[in-house]
């Protein structure tokens, strides 16, 4: 039974449920609006003497580290996703908790890929209750038809550290997957046959959770070095034969896309970051992996070069491009949340310039200052933008809830956000006169790039000025949108979706922006 207590109106306009499950909910308020109060959430504090003096904290299996730490019904369980679609460890732990007859729980992972699909048997038959994290594919669309039997919780990597450190979210067990991890629990993921460069999205779990259980596959003598996990924060070790699959949780290479349209979008966003002045010897920016996104490192690189610039830090998700730029002397470092590619895993395994960080340091809104508003330009996605400005990550043009909402949110603080995003997808306009669910606010978004021109935020009349005399396509969001549409013939139809509300939304400071409703007829698990 989704508890949730009566819907009300926040400052978007967007209604919202003021309780979930007898938990009062904030409705957003407003950019900076809402200001934390209290203090931090801290574990129970533990003794040296209850733990083995030769440092080994080895148990033979899950099962048995789970007993240890007396997971019982109704308690929530965390992992982390840098094992992306080849991680063996969440299921396992959620399996294991099944043959101990555990029921009801509130499963808390970083975020989740179609490898984990076999949750929604667990929520089916009851060991797992419903999911505060991202739900992708196979379980957002059980989401989105109604089946989970909890309200989903989405938020963002730095939202995520918010709620765990401000107690909105206490963790009973975490299960952090380390391809490398020594006896005491020190761990790290740039080492190791399972690899994936960064494991520092479990890092606030391995903090404030009551109990944590390392689970490797390449356990080392003592100390494991460098640990990006600290072992004094680790209840209790397990050694299994294999965490995941190589070949999936890191790939070969990443490719830029060949699309001739997506290419040009990528190309016309590193013209407007030269023409604006933003392209200058110590600036930074942030870049993702996708397609357009590596395809605009490469038409920047060639930028920098020919201008003699270089910045002073790149942030990722690292790719061999952004290790390519820093190899040639085109920035001082990497900042790196999570790594993408076997160039990025060497390089954050032999490059001190390359330099692993936690959603605390880059994200969280509840610390005195992230990295994130120190970026210089953002280069993001999005399924839908609308006239205000407002994006949408989570949800399709049908409602559906298929995408988890990542760092995007907390990237909308740099000093320019740039939404890369086709102007049509499977011929339905991307851009709308208003998002099916909104994830980050119209007010953060300064440009939205398409393959048929560049519109800029009004609110940045120091954008349009400086770009005054560029020669760049420099059009209004109405006129894209009105073009688009008579190429596809019309605006899309609006999803068919009910009052029945499914999961939320978190702003970055915990507030509730958006609620996503049931989908009817539009789920292979039906309504």
């Amino acid at each position: 039974m989704r508890e949730h207590g009566a819907m009300v109106v926040n400052a978007l306009g967007r209604r919202v449920p003021s309780s979930i499950a007898d938990r009062e909910q904030v409705p957003y308020r407003g950019i900076d609006v809402h200001r934390p109060e209290g203090r931090r959430w801290g574990p129970t504090v533990a003794s040296a003497a209850d733990y083995p003096a030769d440092g080994d904290k080895r148990l033979p299996d899950l099962r048995a580290a789970l007993e240890a730490c007396g997971l019982r019904d109704g308690m929530t369980i965390s992992t982390h996703h840098h094992l992306r679609n080849g991680d063996g460890v969440a299921l396992a732990a959620l399996e294991a908790a099944r043959e101990m007859g555990v029921r009801d729980l509130m499963w808390f992972p970083s975020a989740s890929f179609p490898c984990h699909a076999p949750v929604t048997e667990l929520m089916d038959d009851g060991t797992v209750h419903h999911i505060e994290g991202s739900m992708n594919g196979p379980l957002g669309a059980y989401c989105s038809a109604g089946r989970m039997r909890g309200m989903g919780v989405l938020r963002s990597h730095g939202g995520r550290w918010q709620a765990i450190q401000d107690g909105e979210v206490k963790i009973d067990v975490a299960v952090i997957a380390a391809p490398t991890a020594d006896p005491f629990g020190n761990a790290t993921g740039s080492r190791g046959p399972s690899a994936c460069g960064s494991i520092n999205f479990a890092l606030a779990d391995s903090l404030y959770a009551e109990k944590v259980i390392v689970v490797t596959d390449n356990l080392v003598p003592f100390p494991c070095i460098p640990w990006q996990v600290q072992g004094n924060n680790v209840d209790y070790v397990v050694e299994v034969e294999s965490i995941g699959d190589p070949a999936k949780i890191i790939s070969g290479t990443t490719r830029i896309t060949r699309s001739p349209d997506r290419l040009r979008t990528a190309e016309m966003i590193a013209r407007m970051i030269r023409d604006a002045g933003i392209l200058r010897d110590g600036f930074s920016f942030q870049a993702g992996a996708g397609g357009i996104a590596l395809a605009f490192v490469g038409f920047l690189k060639e930028m920098m070069r020919e201008a003699k610039v270089r910045a002073r830090f790149v942030r990722g998700g690292s790719t061999r491009y952004l290790v390519d730029l820093l190899q040639e002397g085109l920035t001082d470092y990497i900042l790196d949340g999570q790594t993408f590619d076997l160039a990025g895993v060497e390089s954050i395994a032999g490059d001190p310039r390359h330099v692993p960080t936690s959603p605390f340091t880059s994200y969280n809104h509840h610390g005195k200052g992230n990295f994130a508003s120190m970026v210089d330009v953002a280069v993001l996605g999005a399924t839908e933008v609308d006239l205000n400005f407002n994006a949408n990550v989570v949800t399709h043009s049908d409602g559906r809830l298929l995408h988890g909402i990542g760092g995007w949110q907390n990237c909308l603080f740099s000093r320019c956000t740039v939404l890369a995003v086709p102007s049509f997808r499977d011929r339905l306009p991307v851009i709308v006169d208003e998002v099916t669910t909104i994830t980050g606010p119209g007010e953060l978004v300064d440009v939205v790039a398409t393959e048929r021109g560049i519109a800029i935020n009004p609110r940045r009349e120091d954008l349009l000025d400086a770009l005054a005399g560029s020669d760049l396509p420099i059009r209004p969001l109405e006129e894209i949108k009105a073009e688009v549409e008579a190429l596809c013939g019309g605006a899309p139809e609006r999803p068919a979706i009910t009052d029945d509300p499914v999961a939320v939304i978190k702003w970055v400071d915990g507030t509730v922006i958006d609620t996503v409703y049931r989908v009817e007829s539009s789920s292979p698990f039906g309504s």
